[in-house]
């Protein structure tokens, strides 16, 4: 018969967290017949993946959809057994809109498209072909600085500034280039441009005799995103224990092992572990390494995060008169709204919303208007309808409301990141058996979180490896 978990007093590896962070690592050490504990302090796991269904809308209030970035996604959801469940997005949602002196345009997909859009002056179309002529950068540069010296300030404003509110809810003149779009980076720093670089990697591919890769396509379930850190719970049954809480944990001088304090169930509990892993934010894992480095505490401590409030709508489809046609749209600094954007639901999903209605989801604050989070419930519905009323041509009255409050929502990979980052790493070898694994490493995606919780796994495989043979 299987020990209860919680009557253990040991354990191979101890994971506080039950994000998707947390919750890949502990299915791929479970893969591998490591014990494992997954302390989690709320009443139910998924961080801040949450799907709610009422009056028959379904209402993700964090992320609404991810981009298969890697085929780890696809292995997940085998082994989950929610094949049935996964579902993409309508092919309209690859249209993605931007507000530009109050209309809606259609954001460019190919260079044909680029040329005729009307999203784009004439004088910032020609500015791109500029770019394969423009040499690298000496100093690390914000995303700003890259994007503006490269293909000008027009397109800067128009594309990667609603871009970085859209996905980090962050303002580009903070964000380094080198830590928040590495990829982007990397064309300058391999090739010598973003062109040069775009068409050399053709090449690449071609000698390898390799097919360029299908863009990344956006997916969800048909019960939401939660479906998936709930069937990952599942699949670890009682290694997932949900209202813990971790007080302490400490070095057991005499040994490598670590002793973690905590409550669940009304009992206070020890557990020891050779491996314990920090699935939460930085301002919550840097409580619990204080002890340890002061220095890196502070590091952690300072990772700023930008706040959110994602608001859900429902009106009557009749009521909204302009084609729902697309992904939704993003709005750039100098249109000066009050909302970052609006991701149309319904259009994207099936079951989204009733029948005879459809289904939005606003984005008020960032680091643009951190203010604006401040803001009443009621002060923050007028200020959504009278704008999204504005853009999408919308008559009657609202059939739902919705807000939920981030605080402190995604990390923000500003100016400097690479020291933090470096500090990190220095202290988890400094500390062996500690890993720091959440969305403030190695990127804020799902597909991000998903591969940093395999690479979590297989370090720790290997550090546990090295303990039994030394």
């Amino acid at each position: 018969m299987q020990q209860d978990p919680l009557r253990e007093n040991r354990t191979d590896v101890v994971i506080i967290g039950a994000g998707i962070s947390g919750l890949c690592t502990a299915h791929w050490l479970n893969k591998r017949g490591i014990k494992t504990l997954v302390l989690e302090q709320d009443a139910e796991v998924g961080g801040t993946m949450r799907s709610v269904r009422e009056n028959g809308y379904l209402i993700e209030t964090g992320p609404n959809s991810a981009l298969e970035t890697t085929p780890l996604i696809k292995e997940l959801v085998s082994d989950c057994g929610l094949e049935k469940e996964f579902v993409y997005a309508h092919p309209v949602g690859k249209n993605r809109y931007i507000l530009r002196d109050g209309a809606l345009h259609a954001l460019p997909l190919s260079p044909p498209a680029f040329v005729a859009s009307s999203l784009f002056s004439i004088s910032g179309k020609l500015r791109i072909l500029k770019e394969p002529f423009v040499g690298r950068a000496k100093d690390e540069e914000s995303i700003a600085q890259f994007v503006s010296r490269r293909v000008g300030r027009e397109f800067l404003d128009y594309a990667i500034d609603p871009f970085v509110a859209g996905i980090f809810a962050g303002r580009p003149e903070a964000l380094s280039v080198r830590s928040a779009f590495p990829k982007l980076y990397a064309l300058e720093e391999k090739y010598g441009g973003l062109v040069k670089g775009m068409i050399k990697g053709r090449r690449e591919r071609r000698a390898r005799n390799e097919k360029a890769k299908d863009r990344a396509e956006s997916f969800s379930f048909r019960s939401g995103m939660q479906t998936l850190p709930l069937a990952l719970a599942r699949s670890l049954g009682d290694r997932v224990v949900v209202s813990a809480k971790v007080h302490s944990f400490q070095k057991d001088e005499s040994s490598t092992r670590y002793l973690v304090a905590y409550s669940a169930g009304g009992n206070e509990r020890r557990i020891e572990t050779s491996s314990v892993v920090l699935a939460i934010p930085a301002y919550a894992a840097a409580g619990y390494i204080r002890s340890f480095s002061p220095n890196v505490a502070g590091v952690l401590d300072s990772i700023s995060y930008s706040p959110v409030v994602s608001i859900f709508l429902g009106f009557r489809r009749e009521d909204v008169r302009r084609s729902l046609d697309g992904f939704g749209f993003l709005i750039p600094t100098k249109e000066h709204r009050n909302i970052l954007g609006c991701l149309w639901s319904s259009s994207l999903f099936p079951d989204r919303a009733p029948e005879g209605d459809v289904a939005f989801t606003a984005f008020v604050g960032g680091a643009r208007q951190p203010t604006l989070t401040d803001l009443s419930e009621n002060e923050l519905r007028d200020l959504v309808l009278s704008e999204l009323k504005n853009i999408m041509q919308i008559g009657g009255k609202h059939v739902y409301f919705k807000p939920t409050r981030w605080s402190r929502a995604i990390p923000q990979y500003e100016i400097g990141y690479e020291h933090i980052l470096a500090s990190l790493n220095r202290f988890e070898t400094e500390h062996p058996g500690i890993l720091l694994c959440s969305n403030y490493r190695g990127g804020i995606s799902v597909g991000d979180c998903v591969r940093s919780g395999r690479e979590a796994a297989e370090r720790i495989e290997l550090l546990l490896r090295r303990l039994t043979t030394s």
